[in-house]
């Protein structure tokens, strides 16, 4: 029971962070395009614009962390070990992705995304674990 629950956890976790970046991607592209007409002519240049990168960077690592918090919760014990777990899952997802890749995605976008998937996870459950470390200390001074 314990495997599943922790195996239920990352795919949570997996899903959270998928959805969560998509739909970032899905409301922001469409956005920065019209803002920006002159830096990102066209959905191509999101890529390579070092602004649109440095914006993707910061929504992807939220997203990623938020699919650690979300595993951690869910998981229900050791919540860092499964966000790391997550973590991993992903960043194998990530170089898969990054061979079978056909648009062209500059190499410092993969290697930064290869380098913070393991730590954005794991903050997430860092998150995770400390906010029950304060609901157990509200609990017990409630008791006391």
């Amino acid at each position: 029971m314990k495997i599943l629950r922790s195996v239920l956890a990352v795919v949570a976790g997996l899903v959270v962070l998928t959805i969560t970046s998509f739909a970032i991607e899905w409301a922001v592209d469409p956005l920065l395009l019209r803002l920006f007409p002159r830096a990102l002519p066209n959905a191509s240049a999101l890529n390579t614009n070092l602004y649109a990168s440095l914006f993707m960077y910061f929504y992807t690592g939220l997203s990623v962390a938020a699919g650690g918090y979300v595993t951690a919760w869910i998981a229900g014990r050791s919540p860092g070990r499964h966000a790391i777990a997550l973590g991993v899952v992903e960043l194998a997802l990530t170089i898969g992705a990054m061979e079978a890749a056909v648009v062209q995605t500059p190499l410092r976008n993969w290697i930064i995304g290869i380098v913070m998937v393991v730590p954005a996870a794991w903050l997430g459950g860092f998150l995770r674990a400390r906010q029950n470390a304060r609901r157990a200390t509200a609990a017990g001074a409630a008791l006391a």
